[in-house]
C-alpha cells in the first residue's frame, strides 16, 4: 500500500495538476454490482497525461467504506466490499483542498499492460468502470481533451531492424493522438512475416481498445512486444483494425525515406 500512500502524501501536499467536474454518469463495477452510480464524478489529473475518475463519498453505500488507515487528517487508506468481493486500493480524502470528500479506486489490470503512464499496476480494484452505458477499457477514463485521429496516407513507411527491411508499405493509417507521437499502421500483407513471432502480452487503450502483440527476432537479436495490432478496435479508431504497428522505439521507421528518431 505503499504507493497509495505516497499518492496521497503527493496530492495532499503539492495538490493535483487539474480537477475538473463532468456531467456523465459514471458507475463501478465490483462483484457482480454497482459500488456507486453518480453523476457528480471529478476528472483529477494527479499528473498532466490523463485523468482518473475520482468519485464523491456521498455515492457509496452506507458501510461500504471501511478504514484501514487514519493516520492522516487529510486522507485514509480505505477497504471497499459490495456482494462478498472487496478492494482496498481505496484512497479517501477528508481536507485537501479540491479533494476534499472524494475516494480513489484502481480498476484492476490484471493481465494487462498499460500502453500509457500509470501510477501503479494494481491486479486487484474495480471489474471496471461504465460512462453512460459504455465500458471503459483500460485503467484510466479518457481525456476529455485528447483526440484520436485515424488518416489514410500513401507516403512511404519503411520499417528495419540492423538494416533488414521487415516492412515496406505505402498504403497506411496514420494515427494521430493529442500529445502522443504518430503512430503508422501498416497492411499485414506488407510485413515480412519470417521475422515475426506471436506474443502473448495485451493491453488495453481505452481510445483504441484490446491490443495483441509480435515480437521481431533479426540476425539473433529479439525484441519483445515490437509490433501490436487490434483485432477489434472501438469506432473512433475502426480503421486500424488487424493493421500492424511497429514501434517507433523499438525499430527504425522511415518515412518517405527520412529516419525518424527514436
Amino acid at each position: 500500500m505503499t504507493d497509495l500512500e505516497e499518492l496521497g502524501k503527493k496530492l495532499t501536499t503539492e495538490g493535483p495538476h487539474k480537477v475538473e467536474g463532468t456531467p456523465r454518469r459514471v458507475r463501478g463495477l465490483l462483484g457482480g454490482g454497482y459500488v456507486f452510480d453518480t453523476t457528480a464524478a471529478r476528472y483529477v489529473w494527479e499528473h498532466p497525461y490523463y485523468p482518473y475518475f475520482y468519485i464523491p463519498k456521498t455515492a457509496f453505500e452506507k458501510g461500504a467504506l471501511e478504514k484501514l488507515d487514519s493516520s492522516t487528517k487529510s486522507y485514509w487508506l480505505a477497504k471497499l466490499s459490495i456482494a462478498g468481493k472487496s478492494t482496498d486500493r481505496v484512497l479517501v480524502f477528508e481536507d485537501a483542498g479540491p479533494l476534499k470528500d472524494l475516494v480513489r479506486i484502481e480498476v484492476s489490470a490484471l493481465g494487462l499492460k498499460s500502453t500509457h503512464f500509470t501510477f501503479s499496476a494494481s491486479n486487484e480494484g474495480l471489474d471496471g468502470w461504465f460512462v453512460e452505458d459504455e465500458k471503459l477499457l483500460g485503467t484510466h477514463p479518457k481525456d476529455p481533451y485528447k483526440r484520436v485521429e485515424c488518416i489514410p496516407s500513401s507516403r512511404e513507411i519503411r520499417i528495419e531492424v540492423d538494416g533488414v527491411v521487415l516492412a515496406k508499405s505505402s498504403q497506411n493509417i496514420f494515427l494521430f493522438e493529442t500529445m502522443l507521437r504518430p503512430r503508422y499502421y501498416l497492411a499485414t500483407t506488407s510485413v515480412n512475416w519470417e521475422f515475426l513471432s506471436e506474443s502473448k502480452t495485451t493491453s488495453y487503450c481505452p481510445y483504441k481498445g484490446m491490443a495483441n502483440y509480435y515480437n521481431i527476432k533479426v540476425n539473433g537479436k529479439k525484441i519483445d512486444d515490437a509490433i501490436w495490432y487490434y483485432r477489434y478496435p472501438t469506432a473512433e479508431s475502426a480503421l486500424i483494425a488487424g493493421r500492424l504497428c511497429f514501434y517507433n522505439e523499438k525499430a527504425d521507421v522511415f518515412v518517405d525515406g527520412v529516419k525518424e528518431e527514436k
